[in-house]
Formats: C-alpha cells, structure tokens, sequence
C-alpha cells in the first residue's frame, strides 16, 4: 500500500473512530486501540499507524493469500485491507463490542466472517487452512502464551506466516505511555515482545521485519513461518 493509499485509509479509519468514541461509554474501547490510532498528538498517532503500514507492506509482498485468520481482529482496523488480500478472512476475538461499534460507519466485505473466541477457541478450527494470520497487538495480553502459540501455528498451512505485532515494553515504551495519557497508564500487557519471540523461536522460524524505532524501541514487528513440506 503506497503512503497515498495508506493516507485515504487512515484518514477514513481515524473518521469513523472518533464518530464511535463519541457513541460509546467512557473507556469501554481502550484496550481496542480507539484512543491510540484517533490520538491528538500527531507523533503518537504516527507511530501507532506506522506500525500498520509496516505490517501491510510485508503481507502485501506475499499476496495471493487464500484464507487469512485476523486474530484478535478488536476494532478490525486490519480487516478492510485483508478483505483486499485474500479470498477469504476470518476475523476472531473475544470481545466483539469494538468491532460491532465499527461496523456501523465502516461495514465488512463479504469474504469476512466474525468468529467469536468465547464461542469457538482455536483448537476447533481447521488445521493447516491458514496462509497466513495476522496477530498485531494481541499476544501480549493472553495469558497462555504458549498454547496460543503452538495453536496458531498449527492453523497454518506448510509455507505459511504468522505476522506478529506489539510493545517492547522497556523503559522507553513505559516513559511513552505515561506521555500518552491516562487512557494508556493501566498494566494490561502480560509480556513484551521479547517473550513472544523467545517462546515463538522454539516452535517456527522467527525472523524480523521492523523495529519502531531505533534509539529508543517502542514497537516490534516479526514473523514467524511454517517450513514447507
């Protein structure tokens, strides 16, 4: 996605965001990333959205993809992009407020299906039917993070990606979230990327796409692949 494409679907995201925020009960979509990608500060909100655009550079570079898994997909800001990737997405978490908010300004394409996690759990759906899944900002707050793990990764076909996004939680990211406001001083995170790498290279091959950004790391952005058979 060129920086004019990424521009239209900021601008359009960011939009409909702050029409929910609006809409919604004080606090309720925090953790969703609402106050994050409609932030006033426009470093800040920089770095948040550059996070995607890295993450969709690196997906777009291995396109076609037949099916696509979205997980932890919160307010699905992803999802209209990924609707564009592949010919079919599934879209799961565990908390569909967000993303039912959403629907209402920016409706979902029809390859997209929503699956919700206190339904259905990983471990039901079809192995090796993945070609890639897309985890940004998710695996730092579950609780069984080897579990999760070796559940995605089964969910992948041979060859397929498993894109990982999220905070490295060192001083600089703290320092950060206390400048960023009070909406980002709670202690959410189970862990930092530096776990989730750690148990992700026991299972796949790990390798780096960005990190956001020297001196001072806020964000990782990795993936992990499934070696062809």
């Amino acid at each position: 996605m060129n920086s004019a494409e990424f521009r239209d679907y900021k601008t359009r995201y960011r939009s409909a965001i702050r029409k929910v925020l609006e809409e919604a009960e004080r606090g309720r979509l925090d953790e969703s990333g609402f106050p994050a990608y409609s932030h006033l500060n426009p470093l800040i909100n920089w770095l948040f959205w550059q996070r995607l655009h890295t993450a969709m550079n690196y997906i777009e570079k291995h396109v076609p993809y037949e099916n696509i898994l979205d997980f932890g997909c919160g307010s699905g800001v992803m999802l209209p992009f990924l609707a564009q990737q592949g010919r079919q997405i599934t879209a799961i978490d565990i908390d569909l407020v967000p993303l039912q908010h959403m629907r209402k300004h920016i409706p979902l394409a029809e390859n997209i299906q929503v699956l919700d996690a206190t339904q259905i759990s990983l471990s039901q759906l079809p192995p090796n039917s993945f070609d890639l899944i897309n985890a940004l900002d998710v695996l730092e707050h579950v609780e069984d993070l080897s579990t999760t793990l070796g559940e995605l990764l089964k969910l992948l076909k041979p060859g397929g990606r498993l894109v990982v996004s999220g905070p490295t939680e060192n001083t600089f990211y703290h320092i950060g979230r206390k400048l960023a406001g009070p909406e980002f001083s709670g202690e959410y995170h189970e862990r930092g990327t530096a776990e989730i790498k750690r148990e992700l290279s026991l299972l796949a091959r790990v390798k780096q796409i960005a990190t956001l950004y020297w001196p001072a790391p806020l964000f990782e952005i990795f993936v992990a692949q499934v070696p062809n058979i």
